[in-house]
This record gives C-alpha cells, structure tokens and sequence, in this order.
C-alpha cells in the first residue's frame, strides 16, 4: 500500500476564540470555463492550535492531518 500524501494550504485566521481551535479561510482563484474570467472562490476550515498563538488576520500553512473532531480535520504547520 502508498502512504496517502498530505495536502497543504495557505489560509488567513478569521477567529480564534475556542480553546486550540482556529478557523482559516482560504481563497482561491478559478477561471469559469465559459466566460473565461478569474472568479475567487474561498472555504473555511475548523484547524487544531495546540499552542494558540495565531491571531486574527495572521497567514498560516496548514496540512491534512487525522480527524480531531468531527470538523477538525487540519492541524497548523506554520
């Protein structure tokens, strides 16, 4: 068997008010297959902070990790 490579991403802390959870927001661009423009789609992710030093509008590096919870499935890298 492979071992599953792990995705990372580069988001902006939105909130951090729970206890070594943050929420990051990633935006991506995508172009729209007819028209042909660059249109920004984003999504939030719930993320494990062990350390809670992030604070709001901060840029982190988060991977894929195992599930925390049953949102929190990404813990943060940097």
């Amino acid at each position: 068997m492979t071992i599953k490579e792990k995705k990372f991403v580069t988001g902006r802390v939105i909130q951090n008010t729970q206890d070594k959870t943050i929420s990051v927001l990633v935006e991506r661009k995508v172009k729209h297959p007819v028209l042909g423009k660059f249109i920004s789609k984003s999504k939030k992710y719930q993320v494990h902070n062990e350390s809670g030093v992030f604070k709001i509008g901060d840029e982190v590096k988060i991977r894929e990790c195992r599930p925390f919870s049953k949102r929190k499935s990404w813990t943060v890298v940097e």
